[in-house]
């Protein structure tokens, strides 16, 4: 099954051609803690950006699981790539979690019809607007 997820989609891992890039070109920089597995390969032009980064994503691809010390790495911010906790973020940093939109997981505020609310009725010390 994975197999053919793989020869038909393109968002479930990488696909046959990523993975034959990788074997011929790549060069494994890292890991990080969700599993997503970092490469590089130097560039054919030398005088063009210094190499090619990219992801190979543990399961499903969504760019929102990169962490931002391997985001910066992967968007030639920083020359070096983290490496077991290398990346201390600032402590008015919140720990980092993936885009939830679309998921059961999503944030919907109160009186959202997603939920199965209705919406909140205007403060009784409101007066809309009417022209005269």
């Amino acid at each position: 099954m994975q197999l053919l997820k793989q020869f038909f989609t393109w968002w479930n891992g990488a696909t046959w051609n990523t993975r034959f890039y990788t074997w011929r070109k790549g060069e494994f920089v890292g890991q990080d803690q969700y599993g997503n597995r970092y490469y590089r390969a130097k560039s054919a032009i030398p005088d063009s950006i210094p190499e090619r980064r990219w992801v190979i994503y543990s399961g499903y691809s969504e760019a929102s699981q990169v962490p931002p010390g391997w985001h910066g790495w992967i968007h030639h911010r920083v020359d070096n790539p983290p490496k077991d906790g290398d990346y201390a973020p600032h402590d008015w940093e919140k720990p980092h979690h993936e885009n939830l939109t679309g998921t059961a997981r999503a944030y919907h505020p109160p009186g959202s019809i997603a939920v199965g609310g209705k919406p909140a009725m205007p403060a009784p010390d409101y007066q809309a607007w009417r022209p005269e």
